[in-house]
């Protein structure tokens, strides 16, 4: 909600997750917008800044007509009109699988997959706008056609504007963990969002997900083994000593290094974020990395950090 966000972590601010303006459409009783804003509904991010400069401003004023999807609003200005639906066979002139990435941060993984899989068609999701900007400077580099982006909220995205079981694949790459238990509430990725996933997605589509912090990684085990509209299709895999869940608690990298790498000369703090050390976790159900993700700097860090990297992947019943 990916960088991400990410990034693809969802950008981590202090700011409102919204940026109210003034309505020029009518509220539709029962939308997010009916409810204020997003009602406390949860959303795909924490607002981070759009401004833009330079070459990123550039690229938005000759690109954004023809990569960037235009979208009716409703009262904020990364809010969907539940009225406005999304063709993606006469956006991209042509019927083939849509993939859709939430939180595609500074388009490196979408790009990257766009480029690797011509026969199918990407949707980025962000509302970062400068990261919408890299994203279309990188999809025009390339010559992609593949790839569009939106500015918009990604549960209003899935629950209006894309067509009911027109996704073959989700995406969400290290979504902001929240990692304060008062903030749980906050994470993106919660049984609303899995209905909400469910109802975009076809049949046997896939919802995958990944996380560098093993606290969130079982947040999203538990919400999604309990919802009835996916199966883990690896359950009960990486389960025991070979559980990546198993290592972080054993290995305590977690409780010692915080969101970056220790810099030389340097003692690493605790975070006090790692969740509950059961020991061994005999549940499993962990994906083997998922090939068709580029390691983007920001997992390059998780990396250089000490932490694990969590891959889920799940199927539409």
């Amino acid at each position: 909600m990916s960088e991400s966000p990410e990034s693809a972590r969802q950008p981590e601010h202090p700011e409102s997750a919204s940026e109210p303006t003034q309505p020029t459409r009518p509220v539709t009783p029962g939308t997010q917008a009916s409810f204020g804003t997003y009602g406390g509904r949860p959303v795909s991010f924490v607002r981070r800044g759009t401004r833009l400069q330079g070459r990123r401003q550039q690229a938005w004023e000759e690109h954004s007509d023809r990569w960037a999807v235009d979208v009716p609003r409703h009262i904020a200005n990364t809010s969907v009109h539940p009225d406005y639906v999304f063709d993606a066979e006469a956006e991209f002139g042509r019927k083939a699988p849509l993939i859709v990435e939430v939180g595609s941060g500074l388009g490196d993984a979408v790009c990257h997959a766009a480029e690797e899989n011509p026969g199918s068609d990407f949707l980025a999701v962000e509302v970062y706008t400068p990261g919408l900007a890299n994203t279309m400077i990188k999809i025009n580099g390339r010559k992609l056609t593949n790839v569009r982006v939106v500015e918009a909220n990604a549960p209003e995205v899935l629950a209006t504007m894309l067509p009911p079981g027109s996704v073959s694949e989700l995406w969400v790459f290290f979504p902001d963990p929240w990692h304060k238990s008062r903030h749980h509430k906050r994470r993106l990725i919660q049984p609303e969002f899995a209905a909400l996933a469910a109802t975009a997605l076809k049949p046997g589509g896939l919802f995958r997900v990944a996380t560098d912090w093993s606290n969130y990684a079982v947040h999203v085990r538990d919400v999604l083994a309990a919802s009835p509209d996916f199966t883990n299709l690896h359950d009960g895999e990486r389960r025991g000593p070979e559980s990546p869940l198993t290592q972080v608690w054993q290995s305590g990298v977690e409780s010692l290094v915080g969101g970056a790498p220790v810099k030389e000369g340097r003692a690493p703090v605790s975070t006090e974020h790692t969740g509950p050390n059961e020991g061994v976790d005999e549940t499993g159900g962990w994906a083997p990395r998922f090939e068709g993700r580029i390691r983007t700097s920001f997992e390059n860090k998780a990396h250089e950090a000490g932490r694990l990297i969590f891959d889920l992947c799940y199927r539409r019943v």
